[in-house]
């Protein structure tokens, strides 16, 4: 299933890409010019490359939607480790450390003196 609608995917974007690029940024489709009042002017297929592209988005986005479903109903409730099959090693509890380890060595014979220089 997900193979299907990653084709499908795969083909609204190709699809969607040609259609924006036919487009002319002017508002003329396929490149057609003014003039001419033949059985399709430049203004109606400029409206009909701006439907198809409307829809091609639509689409595109509903399958993006779908596939991001399916993914997540794939992976729901399992994580990567458990499906490369690894265990996480378990490292030796090492003890807290005590009160006394926490502070400064005590002080012993009182303020140090600067050697002196003779």
């Amino acid at each position: 299933m997900e193979n299907i609608v990653l084709v499908v995917h795969l083909i609204l974007a190709l699809c969607l890409i040609g259609v924006v690029l036919l487009q002319r940024s002017e508002g003329g489709g396929l490149g057609m010019g003014g003039g001419g009042g033949g059985a399709i002017s430049s203004r109606g297929v400029a409206t009909a490359l701006t439907k198809m592209t409307w829809i091609f988005a639509i689409c595109f986005i509903g399958t993006s939607i779908a596939l991001t479903v399916i993914a997540a109903q794939k992976s729901a409730g399992t994580s990567v480790i458990d499906r490369l099959g690894v265990e996480a090693p378990v490292e030796p509890a090492v003890p807290a450390p005590s009160g006394s380890d926490l502070l400064p060595p005590p002080v012993t014979d009182g303020p140090l003196t600067p050697p002196r220089a003779d």
